[in-house]
């Protein structure tokens, strides 16, 4: 795969402890066509001897920040809800079961099967302002846990925090660099230390960018033309893939210490980012996503979930087959 944008801030300005410390963040970059996966490519993913997320069910706590329309808040929930409930093959279920669920720690505990919406928190009123620093995303969390006289739970056994901010809300390097990341909180902001992730709308900012293949890429040109998203809405389709990339990677490498390529947590590849843009067969180098369905309205999917819904949802890294992988896989 092609060098990626930095994923980290300028760390100039900040003390030396932190600035070693958030270096680490993890994020799911810009489309850029010539990121994709080379399939003849060496990788070499390793584990790292920290935890995975594994609790039965995993606790999801989700925070609306900015303000939100209820049809965008159900795409993005019944997303959540179809990683562990049934659907018609193939399924976002599947899709979790058959990679990112393979992978285990040094206890012998695999990936969780299971995921439950336990909370929600609706930051409708902006309460660190509509422009962010990724720093911000604890403080939000915070902010949601002490919030009167409905709090959400603080859960640092089975927890993982879900900040997803509308349209309107600009966040550092956002559109820029990345659309989303995945970390952990300090226990000197949050209190105790639970992994999170942020994800973005980035409908109206810069959906060339983070809601490719449902908007023309802004680097350079792309093989694939445009894809119709499946809930008709590119920044909220755009926020699924999004979200699904930087969820594999949150429960595979929470802590920044369990699973991935490369020498440094600073700097890590992980499963996502080996398949960044692939979304079926033939899909790699060229902008081209691969071979994905169509339904009768012309949306483009891969894979079915709850109520009905379906989804495009990027590929993973397979650690059975070493290489990127998908339930719509024709192998």
């Amino acid at each position: 795969m092609g060098t990626l944008l930095p994923c980290h801030p300028t760390l100039t300005l900040l003390p030396v402890l932190f600035a070693a410390a958030i270096a680490g963040v993890r994020c799911a970059p810009v489309y850029r066509p010539e990121y994709l996966v080379d399939g003849n490519q060496l990788v070499d993913m390793q584990y790292h001897m920290g935890p995975v997320v594994s609790g039965a069910p995993t606790n999801l706590f989700l925070i609306w920040y900015g303000r939100w329309e209820a049809p965008a808040q159900a795409v993005l929930r019944d997303f959540l809800a179809s990683l562990s409930a049934p659907a018609p093959f193939p399924a976002v279920s599947d899709w979790w079961a058959r990679t990112p669920r393979l992978y285990t720690d040094q206890s012998g505990a695999n990936v969780t099967a299971t995921f439950a919406i336990a909370g929600e928190h609706s930051d409708a009123g902006y309460s660190h302002g509509a422009s962010l620093k990724r720093i911000d995303m604890q403080s939000i969390i915070r902010t949601a846990v002490v919030a009167y006289p409905d709090p959400l739970p603080l859960d640092p056994y089975n927890g993982v925090y879900l900040v997803l901010s509308s349209p309107d809300v600009q966040v550092e390097e956002f559109c820029r660099a990345m659309c989303g990341f995945h970390y952990f909180t300090f226990a000197s902001v949050v209190g105790v230390t639970v992994p999170y992730a942020w994800v973005g709308n980035s409908g109206s900012q810069c959906p060339g960018r983070c809601a490719y293949p449902f908007a023309a890429p802004e680097y350079g040109a792309s093989g694939q033309g445009v894809l119709r998203p499946p809930n008709g809405d590119p920044g909220v389709d755009g926020m699924v893939i999004v979200l699904g990339h930087e969820l594999a990677e949150l429960a595979t490498n929470p802590l920044v210490n369990a699973w991935y390529a490369g020498d440094t947590p600073t700097a890590p590849t992980e499963i996502a980012d080996l398949c960044l843009g692939v979304y079926g067969d033939g899909g790699g180098a060229g902008g081209f996503v691969g071979n994905v369905s169509h339904a009768a309205d012309g949306s483009s999917y891969n894979v079915n979930g709850v109520n009905g819904r379906r989804f495009l949802v990027q590929w993973l890294w397979n650690p059975v087959l070493g290489a990127c992988y998908g339930p719509n896989s024709s192998n």
